[in-house]
């Protein structure tokens, strides 16, 4: 028997309970042995239910009990989860999480201690929720140079501009309706302007570079300035807009951002609509490959935290080599990166479009049949050549475009 505890019995911590209860012979069968949840730490009481009796309130029990080898923390933030994370560790005790704030930020002090106790720290549910993305980075493409992660990673901007798309509705309008679907938290912020993006994919980069990835570091752009007039421009492209987290590695150089992308039908994230996450791999021998499915929710993220602590219980005399140094990465500027760009500009395309063409390479022109603006969708320039020739024209609006 194998006694774990659970810190935080919110939506994914009570999960985990859930499918340690239900599938109980299937974990026993795949970790060589039952696990047992033996302590439940959270604020309130749960009577009636199956850890009423497993209940603590205090953080000390869970550290000081030598029988209990596996920690779970599931509260997410960083206070209490971090010194609580590391006081784990260091007792010893292998440990799995969800929180990918906690990851992105302290995630190469929390695996160096790992290393150096010969346990575990685990985080696999803390990107993607349940779809398989950090064990195939560090297992099943090791013999891979990945030169490229992509990826749709949040569900709450991914359904909004979803909604945008298919209904012609407001970011304002979709955005109540996620909140009251529960898809958006009362304060959205950190998903709707690219923060949470941000996190995941700075995790991402540190698997793939093996080298500590500051979020801070990485160019952030949100979904709040996406209108219903850029989607009406996106149909007459048969495209669509997609909030991408990417990092691509070229020559040594690692280029890092989030910020909205202009896609078409046959780009591979194309058709990952709603709360659905959708992770591109590109390696130099595989070529694509993708990764899809639900990238939040109860259980699917709780599965992947239930498959960490199936893996640790493997491991428990080991230390499994995955996760990064904390030798810095450094990450390119933002304006050494290139890509078409989508330019929404002031006037008519009679009267601006040469000025347009004299600014842009390879342009071409979309008319929504406004008669105060018009778009153009030019050819591949470097970010800094960009912004030299869009600083001479009335431009509105700019998206990045991967068509």
């Amino acid at each position: 028997m194998m006694y774990a505890a659970v810190m935080g019995y919110g939506t994914i911590g009570s999960g985990v309970v859930e499918i340690l209860e239900q599938n109980r012979d299937v974990v026993a069968e795949q970790a060589g042995q039952e696990i047992e949840v033996k302590y439940v730490l959270d604020l309130r009481e749960f009577p009636g239910t199956s850890v009423e009796k497993k209940i603590v309130h205090d953080f000390s029990v869970i550290q000081n009990d030598e029988s209990v080898k596996i920690v779970v923390e599931t509260m997410g933030g960083l206070n209490p989860a971090y010194p609580w994370v590391k006081a784990c560790l260091e007792a010893g005790k292998h440990v799995v999480t969800s929180n990918k704030a906690l990851v992105a930020a302290h995630g190469t002090e929390l695996l160096e201690i790992a290393r150096e106790k010969q346990v575990n720290f685990l985080f696999e549910a803390s990107v993607g929720g349940g779809i398989p993305i950090i064990r195939p980075l560090y297992r099943c493409l090791m013999g891979e140079k990945i030169e490229e992660v992509t990826g749709i990673l949040n569900g709450t901007t991914n359904y909004i501009l979803t909604k945008m798309d298919q209904e012609g509705a407001s970011f304002e309008e979709v955005l109540k309706e996620a909140q009251a679907l529960g898809y958006a938290e009362r304060n959205p912020e950190a998903d709707v302007e690219g923060h949470d993006t941000c996190r995941k994919i700075a995790i991402l980069t540190a698997m793939v570079t093996g080298k500590e990835v500051n979020y801070e570091d990485i160019h952030t752009e949100g979904i709040t300035k996406i209108t219903e007039e850029d989607f009406q421009y996106a149909d007459k492209l048969g495209a669509s807009i997609k909030l991408f987290g990417s990092s691509q590695i070229k020559d040594g150089n690692v280029h890092a951002w989030v910020a909205p992308v202009m896609i078409g039908p046959e780009h591979p994230l194309f058709a990952v609509n709603d709360v659905y996450n959708g992770i591109m791999v590109k390696g130099n021998m595989l070529g694509t490959t993708m990764f899809y499915g639900r990238g939040a929710g109860k259980l699917p993220t709780a599965s992947a935290v239930v498959a960490d602590m199936i893996e640790a219980v493997q491991n428990m005399e080991t230390n499994v080599p995955m996760g990064w140094t904390a030798e810095k990465q450094v990450i390119a500027p933002m304006n050494t990166s290139s890509c078409r760009y989508f330019v929404r500009i002031s006037g008519r395309p009679e009267t601006m479009g040469k000025e347009a063409e004299k600014a842009f390479v390879n342009i071409q022109t979309i008319d929504i049949a406004d008669e105060n603006e018009f778009a153009v969708l030019t050819g591949e320039m470097t970010e800094e050549s960009f912004d030299r020739a869009k600083a001479a024209l009335p431009v509105i609006k700019v998206i990045r475009a991967e068509i």
